[in-house]
Parts: C-alpha cells; sequence; structure tokens
C-alpha cells in the first residue's frame, strides 16, 4: 500500500465558531453528492487521498486556508454531514482525534455489520496505517487524529495528522486503498516537508532487512513504487499573497462572475437571479467538484469563494454563503429526481473560467481586489471569530 499525499501546515489553534461550522456541514453535503452522483464513490475517496483536493475543499468552505485547522474542520464536518445519510450514499467516516481516533476499529466493524463487508479486515488495515505513521515513520510528528473513510464497496481513504510543538508545524498523511501493494515497502506516495535533520523509515526499501526483525505488519512479497510523490507545503505566513494564487485562474472567475458577462452565457440562464459576488463563489465550489487534480495547484485561491473564519483573506461573507449552499442543494435535488439541468449549468461555470483563461491576462491589482473584498464585506454579511463587519465610510478607508 501506499499513501497517496501528504501535506505539511502551520499548526494554529482556535475552535471553529458555531455559525460557521453549520455552514460548512450543510455545503458540504451537496457537494459530495455532486461528485458521488457525477463521479461515483472511488472517485471521493481518491479526491480525498490528494493533498491539494483537500486543502482546497477546506479553504472552498471557509476554514483559514493554510492552518493544520483545516484536516480538523474537513473531517468533523464531513463526519457530521455524511454519517446520517450513508446508508444512501454508501460512504461511512469513522475515526477522530485524541482518543475518538482509538474508536476507529469498532466504528469499521459496526460498518460492516451494516453493510456485509469484512469490519475485520477494515480495522487491521486502520491500525496498520497509524502504526506505520506513528512507528515505522520517526520523523518527529507525533499523530493525534485518524479518520478512515469507507464506502459499502470497501474502497477506503485514510486521513491522519501528526503535530511537532516545538516548530510549530503540523503534517497531515494520506492514504488510498486503490494504490495497495504493500505495508512494508514504500507504502505512501508522499512523506515530504522541509528538512529538518536525519529521521528513521521504517518503510523505506532499503529497510527491509531491518523490518524483518522488528516489524511483523505483513508478509507479502515489497513491490515497487508506482507513482511520484505528492506533497504539498503551505506557507507559514496567515495573509494569502499573490504569489500563493494563479492570477490567471482567479482572474477568470471573476471575469466570468460579472453580471454583464454571464446575461451573454445560455449555459447559465438557469443560474440568473444568482449576483455576481454568489456566482464567484459558486465557480469556485464548482470546480472542487468538478476540476481535475491539476486544477488544486493553488489551494489559496478556494478561499476566495468563502474567506475565512480570522478574516483572511475576507470576512465570511454569509448571505452568499447561505445562497451557495441553497443553490447547490436545490441542484442536487432535482438531480436525483432526474432533473440535471441545473447540475449541468454549474458544471458550465468550471469550464467557461477555463476556457476563458486561455486569452485571459491578470493585472497586478491582486492587493486592491483584497481590499474591495474586506471593504464590501458588510454588505454579504461578512463575519469573522471577532463579529460582524461594520460599513466604513471615507474616513475610515
Amino acid at each position: 500500500m501506499k499513501r497517496s499525499g501528504s501535506a505539511d501546515l502551520a499548526l494554529m489553534g482556535g475552535s471553529i465558531p458555531y455559525w460557521l461550522f453549520e455552514r460548512m456541514t450543510k455545503l458540504s453535503l451537496p457537494i459530495v453528492e455532486s461528485i458521488l452522483l457525477e463521479y461515483g464513490k472511488q472517485e471521493f475517496l481518491k479526491r480525498l487521498s490528494d493533498p491539494f483536493w483537500f486543502q482546497s475543499f477546506g479553504s472552498v468552505i471557509g476554514m483559514d486556508w493554510n492552518s493544520s485547522g483545516v484536516t480538523t474542520a474537513v473531517m468533523s464536518v464531513l463526519k457530521k454531514s455524511l454519517n446520517p445519510h450513508s446508508k444512501a450514499l454508501g460512504i461511512y467516516v469513522c475515526g477522530g482525534k485524541g482518543k475518538d481516533s482509538l474508536q476507529t476499529p469498532n466504528e469499521l466493524l459496526a460498518v460492516g455489520d451494516k453493510t456485509g463487508i469484512n469490519g475485520n479486515e477494515l480495522a487491521k488495515y486502520s491500525r496498520l496505517t497509524a502504526k506505520v505513521d506513528s512507528t515505522a515513520i520517526q520523523d518527529g510528528f507525533q499523530v493525534y487524529m485518524h479518520y478512515f473513510v469507507v464506502s459499502d464497496n470497501a474502497d477506503w481513504s485514510v486521513i491522519q495528522q501528526g503535530m511537532q510543538t516545538e516548530t510549530a508545524k503540523a503534517r497531515r498523511y494520506h492514504w488510498n486503498s486503490a494504490s495497495i501493494q504493500s505495508f512494508v515497502e514504500e507504502p505512501h506516495t508522499a512523506i515530504c516537508g522541509d528538512f529538518q535533520g536525519e529521521i528513521l523509515n521504517l518503510v523505506h526499501k532499503q529497510a527491509q532487512p531491518t523490518q524483518s526483525a522488528i516489524l511483523a505488519i505483513a508478509k507479502e512479497a515489497p513491490e515497487k513504487m508506482l507513482e511520484e510523490i505528492k506533497h504539498l507545503t503551505m506557507p507559514s505566513h496567515h495573509d494569502i499573497k499573490a504569489k500563493d494564487v494563479d492570477l490567471k485562474r482567479l482572474g477568470s472567475i471573476l471575469w466570468l462572475a460579472q453580471e454583464s458577462e454571464t446575461q451573454n452565457f445560455e449555459d447559465l440562464l438557469l443560474l440568473k437571479g444568482l449576483g455576481p459576488r454568489t456566482l464567484q463563489s459558486l465557480t469556485l465550489v464548482s470546480e472542487v467538484i468538478h476540476g481535475t487534480p491539476s486544477r488544486f495547484t493553488d489551494p489559496a485561491r478556494f478561499a476566495f469563494a468563502h474567506g475565512g473564519k480570522s478574516g483572511r483573506p475576507f470576512p465570511v461573507p454569509t448571505k452568499v454563503y447561505d445562497e451557495t449552499i441553497e443553490t447547490l442543494k436545490i441542484s442536487v435535488e432535482k438531480a436525483k429526481l432526474g432533473d440535471s439541468d441545473k447540475q449541468t449549468a454549474i458544471k458550465k461555470l468550471t469550464q467557461l473560467a477555463q476556457q476563458a483563461e486561455e486569452n485571459f491576462t491578470p493585472n497586478d491589482n491582486f492587493e486592491a481586489l483584497l481590499q474591495k473584498e474586506k471593504d464590501d464585506a458588510w454588505k454579504y454579511g461578512g463575519r469573522t471569530i471577532d463579529g460582524y463587519s461594520e460599513e466604513q465610510n471615507e474616513s475610515q478607508l
């Protein structure tokens, strides 16, 4: 087996306010349902195991774009939003943080009882992935979070995170069952990060003699690594800078979102009535649903959908957030009944934005864009952990 990716993140504390967590939960369900309807369960699990998609998903639902809290937020939100609908969706989220992570094997046994898949085998995989990242890989990060997401077809992904308090860093580890070959030789597609000294890696291909002596994890013959390592390193600065974003991609989305432009696209007639700011958010949500892996190399861009709880890059526009939730929810419900026109229109948003990129030249007004989002936040119910945004007069600007 191979880990499918990893991410290094700034270690940041602070809880998610209730008003934001509830919105994250409401938005994440139709996003996941859209992916399942269009691409299937295995594809959703594959995306979870991609550190770049995972970070982009966390950004688009309004979590601070580069903090370790993205992992907690995304997995807590998915567990709350998906598990009440697990039977219909065929997706089960098990595990948690700290003591809750120890319950993962029991939760997987319960999933096995409900679905008929082998719960004992899943529980074994849960223990092995945790053991590899906490013991066989001694990189200075202490694993404290373990989530196991499984389908009723027995496909699965594991997301776990370790912390290193001395350097104020966190490291997230991603696994996916589709790339399983061996638990004991090169099981990860990624263990990467800034060089911080030598580490002990007992699952390196050169460590096989040592493995035989100290690890009895598996008996299968080792296989060669199948694909390149994926790794995401997020910067430690809090504010989003122009260098963190693909300005050509972001610019084309902002252009598309203008009401004067969207009225020219017949494909978007079913989205009429949505203002430019909501179309901006919905386009970024559409890309999380329909974008290919190469589209997620700049996760910071997705923070321009719904901002962040700390006000970075700007306060969460709650009115826009609610309109995005309602639009996506309605489109999913109609698609379940066989009317996919609105789903198609939402999918078309990301296609049109990508087409616009071909001849789009970004300007140098990134800082002005950020300031406008902050200045206009009050219009859209802008909110942070410190409260609602207030309108500022000219003397305050």
